[in-house]
């Protein structure tokens, strides 16, 4: 059924600003004109035209799975090219779209940012293409995070789920013999641990933002809400984040949980020489640890979040990112396909998730005993993959972006992360962030709930 897209307002055009920000609003070519349903005759005669496509990615060695994409449509060629990961990426990839020309026809995006491309109608609506009838083969909060409406703007590709990795030696140490199951367990641990062992149970990274919104999105906070055209919510100082945000605190001042900015050399060494026993992280972080203190093997093990009420099991989601087609493609079909191929067919996501390491939204390899019934030596022979394929089950469906927040996580870095890093009041600074926010929105011409 066709679907009726709605216009995003090009409420930023011409603003020049922190990180990610969009420099011109110009639409790209067809991304706003409706798109009748594609036919199977349009698919088959697009896949069997000689046809080049860009696609713009980091992940290493995506090559292999490209070549499964072409050797079932030979007349197809991709041509790879990673441009940088992070802000070196979306800074060349809007470039490309406000110049109109030199934007490649796929581009890998991370779900907190596909709404900066959909107000400027930078990305296809896939919908015409048939990526509605995908809905069921992904778990349906990563789902939302490419279809939050009836557009469908990307294809998911990797997820985050929130977990706990420890070290159970510590906490055996420290008299804990089961990971904490609740926030409260979770505060006696670190209390214990550090007295017994004088390591930290685990480090709340300054200006990591990723971490810290997953914690909300854990707790049911909705920090953030967007229309899809000029209203956006912004709740960063619910009573409920403040409630998160005081629990950090006390544990932060009471110096049994560690602030130090994450991912750099001081921070791997923490993990590799047991000043943190603990590391409450993504399902992409069991791989990421396991190469990164190689020297622990066989000490760590893998356990859901603590949660706020006993005996629920809800958690959070940290990164991830999809395959979206830029609207200015000259050939949508194909880069459909190959958005679509990537990260559907079996064969290829199981690759992502077996040899890149990607953690997955696909169902059916969530559901792979190849994938899942993986025994890991790093983590005492736990299945980990099986637990992490467990809590994304668990992952709130609902939870929005607004299509700013490369600003969000700036401010977050200058403001949050300062009020962290010094051990001050984490709810206060909320307040000042809320203030930033809704003023940054409300200059750039949104509406604010």
């Amino acid at each position: 059924m066709k679907k009726t897209r709605r216009t995003a307002l090009a409420l930023t055009c011409g603003v020049v600003s922190i990180g990610l920000l969009l420099t011109g609003c110009t639409p790209s070519s067809g991304g706003g004109a409706d798109q009748g349903p594609v036919s199977q005759d349009d698919i088959d005669k697009a896949m069997e035209t000689p046809t080049e496509l860009t696609f713009w990615t980091w992940v290493p060695d995506i090559e292999n799975e490209v070549a499964l994409f072409e050797a079932k449509y030979p007349a197809i060629d991709v041509k790879v090219e990673n441009v940088g990961q992070g802000l070196p990426h979306y800074q060349k990839l809007r470039s490309a779209i406000e110049a109109g020309e030199g934007a490649p026809d796929v581009a890998q995006i991370e779900y907190q940012y596909i709404p900066s491309f959909v107000l400027p109608e930078s990305l296809l609506d896939l919908t015409p293409y048939g990526a509605d009838d995908l809905s069921g083969d992904y778990v349906e909060w990563a789902w939302n995070q490419v279809s939050p409406a009836d557009e469908v703007w990307a294809i998911p590709q990797d997820v985050g789920p929130m977990g706990n990795l420890y070290r159970e030696d510590l906490l055996t140490q420290a008299g804990i013999t089961e990971p904490p199951a609740t926030w409260d367990d979770y505060a006696a641990a670190a209390k214990a641990v550090k007295d017994t062992t004088g390591s930290y149970i685990s480090n709340l990274g300054a200006t990591q933002a990723g971490q810290m919104i997953g914690f909300f999105w854990q707790a049911g906070i909705k920090p953030f809400g967007y229309d899809g055209k000029e209203t956006v919510k912004i709740d960063v100082n619910s009573d409920a984040a403040k409630e998160v945000a005081t629990y950090w605190t006390d544990l932060i001042q009471q110096d049994l949980i560690s602030t130090d900015v994450d991912f750099n050399d001081t921070w791997y060494q923490g993990l590799a020489n047991g000043k943190y026993a603990g590391w409450l992280t993504a399902a992409w972080g069991p791989i990421f640890l396991q190469g990164t203190a190689e020297s622990t093997s066989g000490l760590w093990r893998a356990a859901p979040l603590p949660q706020w009420t006993a005996g629920e099991e809800v958690s959070g989601n940290w990164g991830g990112s999809s395959d979206a087609v830029l609207a200015s493609s000259k050939n949508p079909i194909a880069a459909y396909e190959l958005a679509k191929f990537i990260n559907n067919d079996h064969e290829s996501a199981m690759k992502l998730a077996t040899e890149q390491f990607l953690f997955p939204p696909q169902v059916s390899v969530l559901e792979d005993p190849a994938f899942v019934d993986q025994a890991s030596e790093f983590y005492g022979g736990q299945q980990v993959n099986k637990l992490f394929a467990e809590i994304s089950t668990t992952v709130d469906t609902d939870f929005e972006w607004v299509p700013f927040m490369d600003y969000v996580y700036s401010t977050y870095e200058e403001t949050m992360g300062t009020v962290i890093a010094d051990k001050g009041d984490i709810a206060a600074a909320l307040d000042t962030w809320q203030d930033q926010l809704v003023k940054y929105a409300e200059d750039q011409g949104f509406t604010v709930e």
